[in-house]
């Protein structure tokens, strides 16, 4: 039997999140807010899940452009190696430079800057848009002639590293501050202090920081979060609200080339009174009431039963049908909202719990020779609930709004 290895990522790094948990709570140090830690995985969860579609189509795209399309065809071998990984760093950095640079980038990355904890959780806020983004930045590796199967390893090594350096608890580390990116300088990178915007882009190297003018020492102590902070747990909002302030900037401009500057232009001149327009819109009504409230117990097990599933998912995917994987991810998704609702404390989390348990129910009839089967169950099921709907909105209200 073979299996997806990557699948034992995911218990490896919950359990240095964990330890880095246990450090701080016995140091005394307020490193880590429940809540902010959940939203953090829950979007890492969401990402993972992508990665299970995307990764393989994104080998296939490599191997087609390197062997119709590269300038070369090199082959492996020691310097190559040490090269190609020269070259991952550097386009990483200039991937990650622009996307703080430009709107229409600055929409897939702005997710990793919003938290206002700093600690091993912030390395999972990566979305689906950042990760499908820089692997378009990545085609410039086979079109220079590495082959797929170098890439994806390199991806994989160099990926690792920036887990390591979103934390707190250690500090600088002597001559390694002046050749890696080390968590010193990557706190400074998530800061929102006037003298740390935009620096320090590097992901392993801090050479190039250096190099093109954007590096800056970590001096006072750094403000994580975003400059206009978002104050929402949200999945979706965190998600798509920098999509629709965007959205709102190129409907009142007018011109299509004016148009094209607010995509293109720099997320600094995008109107801050946006956001609170587009909070109108779809009525978020933002609280900080829920952030002193205990983390529910309900979220917490769905954290940890999605967590399972999804390692477990991992490691068996190549196993899973098209219908099964496409199922688990939407309930995968809709548990995540449904997380997002009830830290926001949303009344309308009972109507997910609905569609939740509509898409559960068909999932042991994946086969459409049972169609008849789901939807006598699923009526049946939704008779039940409409028959007791006042008693079971009042308790689940009960439980989870509190």
């Amino acid at each position: 039997m073979h299996i997806n290895i990557l699948g034992f990522a995911i218990p490896l790094f919950v359990g240095l999140i964990l330890t880095e948990y246990v450090i701080s709570k016995k140091k005394g140090l307020p490193y880590f807010n429940l809540h902010s830690s959940i939203a953090n995985i829950s979007i890492g969860i969401a990402e993972r899940l992508a990665d299970v579609f995307v990764a393989g189509i994104f080998y296939y795209v490599y191997d087609t452009v390197q062997k119709n399309y590269g300038l070369f065809n090199i082959n492996s071998g020691v310097f190559v190696w040490i090269l190609l990984f020269l070259a991952t760093d550097f386009i990483w950095y200039w991937y990650h430079r622009l996307g703080h640079e430009i709107n229409i980038f600055w929409m897939a990355h702005i997710v990793h800057h919003q938290s206002e904890d700093y600690n091993l959780t912030v390395s999972a806020r990566i979305t689906v848009f950042q990760a499908i983004l820089r692997h378009g930045f990545w085609l410039i590796l086979p079109l220079l002639g590495f082959n797929a199967g170098m890439i994806t390893i390199i991806l994989l090594v160099h990926g690792l590293y920036p887990f390591f350096i979103h934390t707190r608890l250690i500090g600088k580390l002597g001559i390694l501050e002046y050749i890696l990116v080390t968590p010193s300088h990557h706190r400074v990178h998530h800061a929102s202090n006037e003298k740390y915007l935009d620096k320090n882009y590097g992901d392993v190297l801090i050479i190039w920081d250096k190099l093109f003018g954007t590096f800056q020492k970590e001096e006072e102590a750094p403000v994580y979060g975003l400059t206009k902070p978002l104050n929402t747990y949200s999945f979706l909002w965190q998600h798509f609200h920098f999509f629709i302030e965007i959205g709102l900037a190129v409907k009142h401009t007018r011109g299509f080339t004016k148009k094209l500057k607010v995509l293109f232009g720099k997320p600094e001149k995008v109107d801050p009174s946006l956001r609170k327009k587009a909070e109108e819109i779809f009525s978020i009504r933002q609280s900080q009431v829920t952030i002193d409230k205990p983390l529910n117990k309900y979220v917490v097990w769905q954290m940890i039963v999605l967590l399972i599933s999804l390692s477990v998912f991992i490691l068996f995917e190549q196993y899973t049908s098209v219908k099964i994987k496409v199922a688990f991810s939407l309930v995968t998704i809709l548990t995540l909202i449904n997380c997002g609702a009830i830290m926001e404390q949303k009344r309308w989390v009972f109507y997910m719990e609905y569609i939740r348990l509509a898409v559960l129910l068909y999932l042991p009839f994946y086969s459409t020779s049972y169609w008849q089967m789901k939807t006598a169950l699923i009526i049946f099921v939704l008779c039940i609930i409409i028959s007791y709907y006042n008693t079971l909105q009042k308790n689940y209200y009960r439980y989870v709004l509190k």
